[in-house]
């Protein structure tokens, strides 16, 4: 239940970037590469996607390759831990994207596929398992963004017979100089199917990054989420705590996070 929107727009935006620099480049004897490939690692205090707290409140360690072409594709790859107490039997979401992204002046655009995989993850109760596939359009101007998600495959993480599930994300990341950027975001989820409405929400994020020399950014955050229902408010999968009671939690409470990246 991964927020791409986090890591995949920085890509998308790198592509037209890319065009105008080789474009720039052609009176000079060196032509810019057409295929760029980046990565990432980075130690969040937790992760919290879509403002649901995928990890349990506890630290994640999370990795990504990116390989972006100065068309305007993409394609990457992107896994994090998480918590079998929020994903009954997970421990990994391993995320698998692509798609392409251009400009019309200044508006930018793009459209992305996303699958979200969850290893050894499945409802014991159902044997369904957390796996599913996503299509996003997106469109960007200046540091505002708007991108939706929209659930293609039959199931949507866990919940059975959701296609057409569909997350609105709008946002800006916003340049305040210095290396600081300021980061907001709304996020409205409405997930399909009979009777599936219950587990609809909405969330919210402000937070900052400051960028350093050599690849390094440190990113602080504050996000909430809101159920349409109480369904979220005494969540579990049936994980005991090591004392033998049922883990309880609300995963969707606010919390505050701060991450370390480094970027190769």
């Amino acid at each position: 239940m991964t927020s791409l929107f986090s890591r995949l727009l920085p890509a998308f935006l790198l592509a037209p970037a890319m065009c105008a620099a080789q474009a720039g480049d052609a009176t000079t004897s060196t032509a810019a590469p057409s295929l760029t490939a980046s990565a990432t690692v980075t130690l969040a205090s937790q992760y919290v996607s879509r403002g649901m707290r995928q990890t349990w409140g506890r630290p994640a360690l999370q990795a990504g390759v990116d390989v972006v072409h100065a068309s305007g594709w993409s394609a990457g790859t992107w896994m994090s831990t998480v918590s079998d107490r929020f994903i009954e039997g997970g421990r990994v979401e391993w995320d698998l994207y692509g798609g392409y992204a251009g400009t019309l002046g200044p508006l930018g655009y793009s459209l992305t596929a996303v699958h979200y995989r969850y290893p050894g993850a499945r409802i014991s109760s159902t044997g369904t398992t957390f796996d599913y596939t996503e299509l996003a359009p997106g469109l960007s101007y200046k540091s505002l963004y708007a991108k939706y998600y929209r659930t293609v495959s039959r199931d949507f993480f866990g919940i059975v017979n959701a296609r057409g599930t569909g997350y609105l994300d709008i946002g800006a990341n916003h340049d305040l100089g210095g290396g600081w950027t300021l980061n907001l975001h709304l996020g409205d989820g409405r997930v399909a199917g009979a009777g599936n409405e219950v587990w609809d929400w909405r969330d919210a994020k402000a937070g900052v990054t400051r960028t350093f020399d050599a690849g390094w950014s440190v990113a602080a955050a504050y996000t909430r989420a809101w159920g349409a229902t109480d369904a979220y408010d005494r969540y579990t999968t049936g994980v005991a705590r090591a004392n033998g009671a049922i883990a309880y939690s609300n995963p969707a409470e606010g919390t505050f996070t701060v991450n370390l990246t480094r970027t190769f």
